[in-house]
């Protein structure tokens, strides 16, 4: 027991060795990506909207690759989950 409780300073240096260059990485991308859109990106947001609907209306999501087809529907599928736990969560605190 003593040998174990000997060797946890050790693994604990390594662990934090170990992981601090991917902390980092996520760190940098999640200031970036997890940031509230500003006053500033509205325009952009309503753009991007406004192309979508009309690339719907023109039907050039008939364009649409396998590739980028597969995607989206994972994206969506993702999305759907995330409002589903979201769901069971919310129903779990109120009752």
């Amino acid at each position: 027991m003593a040998q174990l409780v000997s060797k946890v300073p050790v693994l604990a240096n390594r662990a934090l060795t170990a992981t601090k260059p991917k902390l980092e990485l996520f760190l940098k991308y999640a200031k970036v990506e997890l940031t509230p859109p500003t006053p500033a990106d509205i325009p952009q947001i309503r753009a991007g909207i406004g192309k979508l609907i009309s690339g719907a209306k023109n039907g050039n999501w008939k364009n649409t690759t396998v590739k980028d087809a597969w995607i989206n529907t994972l994206v969506s599928v993702e999305v759907l989950c995330w409002f589903y736990v979201g769901e069971v969560i919310e129903w779990l605190f109120n009752h």
